[in-house]
């Protein structure tokens, strides 16, 4: 099966797309991997998410001007909606990809 281009998995019909920056030696990342874990199981079939490595994916993070990470971008129907750098609580995560499911 080809792999997918980053604009294909963005553009996901009917479901919000979660994008989760980071990178494996980052450790604000690894504290974001179980808030990531809990709001997919709680938006199972719903919301989308996919983690991009920075360090694999160069220009991807600076096609979205990823300067710190974890940077998390929410895309519907293609497009940035949302946008945090940092950890970010599951309340508040839930929050903003509640908003477009």
């Amino acid at each position: 099966m080809p792999r997918k281009s980053f604009a294909d998995l963005i553009n996901s019909p009917g479901m919000p797309v979660l994008v989760d920056f980071y990178a494996d030696w980052c450790g604000p990342c690894k504290t974001m991997a179980p808030i990531l874990e809990q709001v997919a199981a709680q938006h199972e079939g719903k919301l989308r998410i996919i983690k991009i490595d920075v360090d694999k994916n160069p220009a991807v993070a600076q096609q979205f001007r990823v300067q710190s990470i974890p940077t998390l971008i929410l895309f519907h129907k293609g497009q940035p909606v949302w946008r945090q750098a940092g950890v970010v609580p599951a309340t508040q995560l839930t929050h903003a990809v509640g908003i477009y499911l």
